[in-house]
């Protein structure tokens, strides 16, 4: 690459790496971050331009970085704040592409289950097996459809199910160690079982009934399996997509933003197991109530999923530009 080139590509970074040094407003994360990637462009400026000036800037500007570092080690308390409040947000408008990429997959792979189901009503039995099939057929005939969300007692059912999809979501975030392919198998996996299930009580007739009590913990649970998506297609995308890094530290950088996407996932899994296990059971709540949480879980999700990261970064390009 010639030295040209090299600098136009990455100037614009380098100057908004500048404005952090100098105005201190970034976390601890971001810090590292932005030394590793400057620390990067470094060593590849040494390597081909050895004696240009451009490779003393990089210099300083690493020397800056790591004197900001070292001097602001010790985090506080409001590290916890600040990576939920600011990190996530700003992370996930970096991984904006991923997020979007993950929901396609996962509508698409519904659309697939939905058909599916509706052509061969017995594929719900190859995709959620034969003993839940029968054991929902069972409760549809003693009038009581819902009754699996009723089966165990509430703390056993919320351990249980928060577990397992915590579990879900890292599976969705390590397939990416696999490739980003990986993690969309793992999205169509859940999209087909979504769709098929849903289906299968539409054709019972209980289209509705099913649809206010799965997606009262469903619209928090499902989003954050969407969001897990995300990561892991991040960390693939770093692997296979390196640009202008070296493949292993595109993929290590990757990784750490994907690791930081699942982990903000937790309390959202915390939050639908809670409501699958003390309140979907409760089927008896009138239609009102279920909507309304429902409303709210979306609400939340598109504005700190969505809104919160744009207005983020609108804000802070807002003051970039004034500086």
């Amino acid at each position: 690459m010639k030295e040209v080139t090299f600098i136009r590509q990455n100037l614009d970074k380098w100057r908004g790496y500048e404005t952090t040094v100098e105005n201190g407003i970034s976390t601890p994360d971001e810090l590292a971050d932005a030394y590793i990637d400057v620390t990067s462009d470094l060593a590849f400026s040494q390597t081909h331009y050895p004696k240009s000036r451009i490779t003393l800037y990089l210099n300083n500007l690493a020397s800056a970085f790591h004197g900001r570092i070292y001097k602001n080690r010790r985090e506080r308390w409001s590290r916890i704040v600040t990576f939920w409040t600011r990190e996530i947000p700003q992370i996930m408008w970096d991984a904006r592409k991923e997020l979007l990429i993950s929901f396609l997959l996962f509508v698409i792979s519904v659309l697939v289950g939905i058909v599916s189901q509706w052509l061969d009503p017995e594929f719900s039995r190859l995709i959620l097996g034969n003993a839940y099939v029968d054991m929902s057929l069972k409760n549809i005939e003693n009038g009581t459809p819902m009754a699996v969300y009723n089966n165990m007692p509430e703390d056993l059912m919320f351990l249980q199910i928060t577990t397992n999809n915590i579990k879900v979501s890292f599976m969705a975030f390590a397939s990416g160690l696999l490739t980003s392919f990986a993690t969309g198998f793992v999205m169509l996996q859940n999209g087909i079982m979504v769709g098929a299930f849903q289906t299968f009580f539409a054709q019972h007739g209980l289209l509705w009934e099913s649809t206010t009590a799965i997606w009262l913990h469903g619209t928090l649970e499902i989003s954050a399996i969407i969001v897990a998506g995300a990561a892991g297609i991040a960390m693939g995308n770093g692997w296979l997509f390196p640009g202008t890094y070296s493949r292993l530290y595109s993929f290590r950088r990757g990784a750490m933003r994907g690791l930081k996407i699942v982990i903000g996932t937790v309390p959202l899994f915390c939050m639908a197991g809670f409501i699958e296990s003390f309140l979907t059971r409760h089927t008896e709540f009138s239609d009102a109530v279920k909507l309304s949480i429902i409303l709210l879980s979306a609400v939340f999700i598109v504005y700190y999923y969505i809104v919160l990261p744009y207005l983020r970064n609108h804000n802070h390009a807002t003051e970039s530009a004034k500086d």
